[in-house]
This record gives structure tokens, C-alpha cells and sequence, in this order.
């Protein structure tokens, strides 16, 4: 196992367990280095919440349940978001929030911040303009 561990966003988990798109293969590849001890990942509490409500909200509940155990499974930590978390996350949307960042992805940030967490696998480039926060995109890490 690396070192180095990395933020795992939401949107690498469902991807790869999506229907067939052009990041289902990346991000599948991303779970299966984790699984091979390759990349050490860790996730907060609202990762987990995010998957039950997205697929909860398309009546998929067993692929809700089955994405989150499989989260579970390979972080080796759920961080909480407690009161210093949202505080955090407080000053970055005044920060962040005007540039069109959303509040939850904000949050996932405070959490790496408080964690000594500075990177993060995610499909999402809006990560790319968050001070000391490098993303990563599953083909950065899987090539």
C-alpha cells in the first residue's frame, strides 16, 4: 500500500457503477487499484450520504446499498463532518461558493483540509480551482 492516501469523490464509486459511459471503465479502475492495495483512499460521512440519495431518489435502493457497503469496504477511513468541518466549510463557500462550487463539494474540501488530505480522485474540474487542493482524474492515476 502507498503512502500517500487520497480523497475519493462520489462520482468515481458511481460511475463505475453506472450504466456503460466513457468513465465507467476509469473509475472502475480506480476501485480495482484500491482493492489491489495500489492507492490508499478515505471518504467522508457525506460521501456515503450522497450515494443513498441519488440512487434513493431513483428508487435503486439496492444498488444504494450495495455502492455504499462497497465504500465501506475499501476506504481506510470515513472521516466525520462534525461542528470544526462546517465551520471550515463556512469560510470556503465565502470563498468559493460566488465562483459556482457547490456547497457539498465545499465540504468534502474542509474535511481534506482538516484530514492533511490535499488530493482528490474526481471527474469534477472544479476541484482544480480550490487552493492547495490537487484532483486527480481516474486516467491520471490508472495510466
Amino acid at each position: 500500500m502507498t503512502e500517500e492516501r487520497y480523497f475519493l469523490d462520489v462520482n468515481i464509486a458511481m460511475y463505475a457503477a453506472g450504466t456503460e459511459h466513457p468513465l465507467k471503465a476509469p473509475c472502475a479502475a480506480v476501485l480495482q487499484m484500491v482493492v489491489d492495495g495500489q492507492i490508499e483512499i478515505a471518504i467522508d460521512a457525506e460521501i456515503i450520504q450522497e450515494v443513498l440519495h441519488r440512487y434513493g431518489a431513483l428508487q435503486r435502493w439496492e444498488t444504494a446499498q450495495t455502492v455504499a457497503e462497497g465504500l465501506f469496504t475499501l476506504a481506510s477511513s470515513v472521516l466525520p463532518v462534525g461542528e470544526v468541518e462546517m465551520r471550515r466549510t463556512l469560510r470556503l463557500f465565502e470563498l468559493y461558493a460566488p465562483t459556482g462550487i457547490r456547497a457539498r463539494d465545499l465540504l468534502h474540501v474542509a474535511v481534506m483540509q482538516e484530514n492533511s488530505l490535499s488530493k482528490i480522485i474526481s471527474t469534477d474540474t472544479h476541484f482544480d480551482h480550490i487552493s492547495g487542493i490537487t484532483r486527480l482524474s481516474p486516467t491520471d492515476i490508472t495510466t
